[in-house]
């Protein structure tokens, strides 16, 4: 034994059933192969009834809030009771370049006041109906005087909300009608309810894009992958019902947690990517174990023993990895991180019970229903010849190897260095073909700050006295010193039950650029200070467009180092508990590492560059999105543990049957090649298919952790992994003795020797020798 650790080839202790409880993946596998009905049928009904559940009960709890301020202004907002607030909405009326203004443009002035009288016909649909006049325009009209704004609210019960979706179609068939009739002007619609229901129905297109075309190519690859149908529908079985399942939980907890629409889709993304990957692992060594001569019930007892711990220590990986969100406090966080941990944990389950269960149940027939042409030469286990012969070269010259692709990764995430963080408004995170925002970007350039002000919501005593009303004069005078960067009209609404008041102040810029940056700086740390922060017994809290997204970014900034520190220490005590090593968790934090710095620098140069805009049909803004390294780092490093937790289980298992480091690293890539490049184009492909879609969030997601997986394919798996371990050599498999409190557990078990033909199957009348003790592995 080495004096500074413990040994790289322990001895083991003797196999179950001959003085050691068998571990408890194995019996877990071992019960539900032998109880399959029960296993797959229970693990079916599970499924359907979480799912029924979910949908029967809904989810109705509480609501996303905003990080920091802005948070607190949404929760004031919710404690008042403000769903007394109808939905506003907003008709912009615009003349051509050539026109003399409101004032003396007389066809302009004809169509304002249809639009009024068109509103205004719409009697118990729509209220508060605000049509600006010549004599008093009220701040609804341009500087330029070619643009003119209409704002009314939606009636009607649920405080117009119940029938918002059918009198915003309403309103905007009448806008487009009186379009028709004024020719040469413009008259477009946007507010609350429509660009609501226009950003809605386009997340929804999103999701439904990505569910029908990630199952048939994911089963398209399987197909390939394994040249037949039966074994090519399990990997989609599995991930299905976990993703179903998942979805049903997901609904559940929104009664307590706030969970948004960008969960779902979350959880369809990783768990279409980590069911398909661990039923690969597990089915893929199962088929090896039947070749080598095995009967079912060995073969899955292996695969239990070996894939199926590596499936373990992958699922907990990824699920403590997620588990770091929650150290955010971000609201927004909390639903992904729920349903990320759900799905990846019932893959986990899936693949240990309902596996087993139907590999059981079909036995040598899971190569049934085989492809002409490729059927059989997929039925055949073998090893990678490419992947072995780049391997054998890097490990005869590691330093070389090594230092090239280090270098490779490290100028692919340069442009990281100049990355920049900044949250784009709706029509950059949404193409030019959703109407209702192309008309909302309208209406800010024609009105800076409308029809998302910044909103200043303030409760208190001294509300209902004159200091109050002091204090709104004294923020007009502050508007007025701000140097056009505040804006009129101040505007004052009471809410709920009165105790509450809302002050909107316009803020210049788009809502989301620089110049909406400093004015809502200015709005925060000058103008309210000097004016309803000199009143005592007053309380209050800025909100809107721009200081959400501002707000998210701060707390961001300040969590963030959190996040990483909880994900990379769990991990390396994670992986130190697998391996029994210290180099192998610290070799592939470092790799993972590499990896999402070269996504990022990847994500930085396209989007934020612009670089490919025209290809993924995106207009760059010069930013990128603020939550998406931190999201991209938490779950590329779980995802990524998939390949080296199975990759490095391999070597492992070679090591500890007596082959040298290098030849194990050798063998043990170039016999995993198949199945780890196998579950790489499934992720990749699912990821690619969300680069693919309309929304930008999806867009940066889906490219970045394309690249990330297909860096940790490739480079990662076929040069630094091999490169590192055989600059290492024995040291990569010895543990420190100031580390050996840590609980050990085996990631993976060394197959017992094929059974001979005819061979009596039963166990304990054999005579264990020396040779069959040597192939354990040590367990708990």
């Amino acid at each position: 034994m080495p004096s500074n650790g413990e040994p790289a080839a322990p001895t083991t202790p003797l196999p179950p059933g001959r003085g050691q409880p068998e571990p408890l993946i194995e019996r877990v596998a071992a019960w539900s192969a032998r109880r399959r009905k029960t296993a797959l049928f229970g693990w079916l009904i599970f499924v359907v009834l979480t799912f029924a559940v979910g949908a029967a009960v809904g989810g109705k709890g509480p609501q996303n809030h905003d990080p920091g301020e802005s948070g607190r202004a949404q929760v004031m907002i919710e404690d008042a009771g403000d769903d007394t607030r109808p939905p506003s909405e907003n008709v912009l009326v615009q003349a051509g370049a050539d026109s003399p203004g409101f004032r003396t443009d007389t066809a302009l002035q004809k169509a304002v006041q249809d639009v009024g009288a068109t509103l205004n016909g719409l009697t118990g649909k729509v209220s508060d109906v605000v049509v600006p006049t010549t004599a008093e325009p009220g701040g609804l009209v341009s500087a330029d005087g070619r643009s003119v704004l209409v704002t009314f609210s939606l009636a009607g019960s649920g405080h117009g909300w119940d029938n918002a979706a059918e009198v915003v179609e309403q309103t905007q068939q009448r806008m487009a009608q009186l379009a028709k009739e004024h020719k040469g002007l413009t008259i477009v619609q946007a507010g609350d309810a429509s660009v609501d229901f226009a950003v809605e129905e386009a997340t929804s297109e999103d999701f439904a894009t990505a569910e029908l075309t990630s199952i048939p190519l994911t089963l398209v690859i399987l197909l390939v992958v394994f040249g037949a149908l039966i074994a090519a529908g399990i990997p989609l079985l599995l991930a299905v019902t976990a993703v179903v399942a998942a979805m049903g939980l997901l609904t559940l907890a929104a009664n307590w947690l706030p969970v948004d629409d960008t969960a779902s889709s979350v959880v369809l993304l990783v768990g279409m990517a980590v069911g398909v990957d661990y039923t690969l692992f597990y089915l893929r060594r199962e088929r090896e174990e039947r070749l080598a001569g095995r009967d079912t019930e060995q073969a899955l007892r292996i695969t239990a023993a070996t894939s199926g711990r590596a499936v373990v220590v992958s699922g907990l990986t990824v699920a403590v990895s997620m588990a770091g969100l929650f150290l955010t406090g971000i609201d927004t966080f909390t639903g992904m991180a729920v349903g990320t941990i759900a799905v990846v944990l019932l893959a986990v389950v899936g693949s240990l019970t309902a596996l087993p269960a139907v590999l059981s149940m079909l036995g040598s027939k899971v190569d049934g229903l085989r492809l002409p042409w490729i059927g059989r030469r997929r039925a055949e286990a073998s090893s990678s010849r490419v992947w072995t012969a780049v391997v054998a070269q890097v490990v005869r010259r590691p330093l070389l190897w090594g230092g090239a692709a280090v270098a490779a990764l490290l100028l692919a995430a340069l442009p990281a260095a100049g990355m920049r963080l900044a949250d784009p408004g709706l029509q950059e995170r949404f193409p030019d073909s959703v109407p209702e925002i192309s008309h909302l970007v309208a209406i800010q350039e024609a009105f800076p700050g409308k029809p998302a002000p910044a909103q200043v919501v303030v409760t208190g005593s001294a509300l209902d006295t004159g200091a109050f009303d002091e204090a709104v004069t004294a923020l007009r005078e502050q508007v007025a010193k701000s140097g056009g960067a505040l804006a009129e009209p101040v505007r004052t609404a009471k809410i709920g039950d009165g105790g509450t008041v809302v002050v909107t102040v316009p803020l210049a810029g788009s809502g989301n650029d620089a110049e909406s940056q400093k004015a809502l700086k200015l709005l925060r740390d000058t103008a309210l200070p000097r004016s309803l922060g000199e009143v005592d017994g007053l309380r209050y809290a800025v909100t809107g467009q721009t200081a959400g997204p501002a707000d998210m970014a701060a707390a961001l900034d300040s969590r963030t180092p959190v996040v990483f520190a909880f994900v990379l220490v769990f991990a390396f005590l994670l992986l130190v508990s697998a391996f029994r090593s210290l180099a192998i968790p610290l070799v592939s934090i470092a790799l993972n590492v590499l990896s999402i710095g070269a996504a990022y620098g990847v994500v930085t140069l396209v989007f934020q560059d612009g670089h490919l805009s025209g290809l993924l049909g995106f207009e760059s803004y010069g930013g990128i999105i603020s939550w998406l390294p931190l999201f991209m780092f938490v779950i590329l490093f779980g995802l990524s543990m998939d390949y080296h937790v199975f990759i490095i289980s391999r070597i492992r298992e070679l090591r500890m049957e007596g082959a040298d480091t290098r030849t194990a690293v050798t063998r043990g890539i170039g016999g995993s090649a198949g199945v780890v490049t196998s579950a790489a184009v499934v992720m990749i492909a699912v990821f690619s298919i969300f680069a693919s879609l309309s929304m930008l969030d999806y867009k940066m997601l889906g490219l970045g952790m394309a690249v990330a997986i297909l860096v940790d394919a490739t480079l990662v798996r076929g040069v630094l992994l091999p490169a590192a371990l055989a600059l290492l050599g024995d040291r990569s498999w010895t543990l420190p003795r100031a580390l050996a409190w840590i609980p050990a557990v085996a990631a993976e078990r060394s197959p017992e020797p094929p059974a001979a033909p005819h061979e009596e199957a039963a166990e304990d009348s054999r005579t264990e020798t020396e040779e069959d003790r040597d192939k354990d592995v040590e367990r708990v």
